[in-house]
């Protein structure tokens, strides 16, 4: 970014107009667990739950946001994605506050602007807030969670633009399945899928991409509800939007594809309980050119998948080599907490492989 108004508004300016730190805005470079830093998903709350959230009517619409530092501020949420594909998702917790922020303001200054301006603010906040959402899934904030997922459905709602809408609706399943409502994220999910058909006539790839991942998400909501019928429909959906999509591409931050159907066909399948097939199946998949965040999900499948055969000795590896890919996505996850914990208990007698393990359960928190 630089300085001259011919090029944009810097990151400072634009913490200025919002009335944050810069600090606020783009965060520490590093977090270890959450754990450690309350502070951060206090900031995190404190920011969703905003008196001026409430009612525009009682706090008015802000100033006018000059145009280029919505650019700007538009092109900080995009950098707070390409952290969490990365893995970075300790980084994201601390960019949040100032995200959330910026989103709200310019929510609120997008009243009365023309109709362009006005979609380019709410679809910011709808990426804002579902890049909330994930994050806040991730590290096991599902209360937070639902609330930014709520946010994310309103601004995308308003925004008059199907492909936020539908991106919107993916994190709304993520938010359902997190709270362990299953039939509503499949309601959701399937919903959201059947409204986007008609924007794929043209075979426009990024529709392809969030049509595919709505079915993607209701095959895990469907496996999680033990409805194998209905879970193996929506893998079929998805294997053919993979098809006529014909790469492992990135649109929207879908990471949708061929391979991300047989990421998820390994999630499905462990859910349903087809935990051998799971562990086979998850380890004979091309991953390397998958975002970091992709194949370190995949990684923990195959390690839940052995660990649930007793296969231990080959799940520490497969955790191992994801936190070896992204520590602050394996270190701030209670799934890996919780399979790190049970490979713990059963490696007692083993002091080899248990130093080892012991090591990663401190990391992980499992041990606390």
């Amino acid at each position: 970014m630089t300085s001259g108004r011919s090029g944009g508004w810097t990151s400072t300016e634009v913490a200025q107009a919002l009335r944050v730190t810069i600090g606020d805005l783009l965060g520490p470079a590093l977090l270890a667990r959450v754990d450690e830093h309350n502070d951060e998903v206090a900031a995190v709350r404190d920011a969703l739950m905003a008196p001026r959230q409430l009612s525009r009517v009682l706090y008015g619409q802000s100033a006018d946001p000059p145009a280029a530092w919505q650019a700007t501020a538009a092109s900080l949420i995009e950098g707070g994605w390409a952290d969490y594909q990365a893995g970075r998702v300790g980084t994201v917790l601390a960019k949040l506050p100032g995200l959330i922020h910026a989103a709200q303001h310019m929510e609120r200054a997008s009243a009365g602007q023309s109709a362009g301006i006005r979609r380019r603010c709410l679809a910011a906040s709808a990426r804002a807030h579902h890049l909330a959402t994930t994050s806040l899934v991730r590290i096991g904030q599902v209360d937070l969670a639902w609330i930014a997922a709520e946010r994310t459905m309103q601004a995308a709602d308003r925004s008059d633009d199907p492909l936020v809408l539908a991106s919107a609706a993916r994190a709304g399943t993520h938010a359902l399945l997190a709270v362990g409502r299953y039939d509503d994220a499949l309601d959701l999910g399937t919903t959201a899928a059947q409204w986007l058909r008609p924007q794929l006539a043209g075979n426009d790839p990024a529709a392809l991409s969030l049509f595919g991942m709505l079915h993607l998400r209701t095959a895990v909501a469907a496996g999680l509800r033990q409805d194998r019928q209905t879970s193996s429909g929506a893998l079929l959906q998805a294997t053919q939007a993979a098809r006529r999509l014909g790469r492992d591409a990135n649109y929207w931050q879908t990471g949708f594809g061929p391979t991300n159907v047989e990421f998820h066909r390994t999630s499905v399948a462990l859910e349903l309980g087809d935990v051998a097939y799971a562990s086979e199946h998850g380890q004979h998949i091309s991953a390397e050119h998958m975002p970091p965040e992709r194949r370190v999900s995949l990684l923990i499948d195959v390690a839940r998948a052995l660990s649930f055969c007793a296969r231990d000795e080959q799940a520490l590896p497969r955790l191992l080599e994801a936190e070896q890919l992204a520590p602050q996505l394996v270190h701030h996850s209670p799934v890996v907490r919780n399979t790190v914990l049970d490979l713990h208990r059963r490696a007692r007698v083993s002091a080899g492989r248990s130093t080892v393990l012991f090591g990663l359960a401190q990391r992980c928190g499992a041990m606390q």
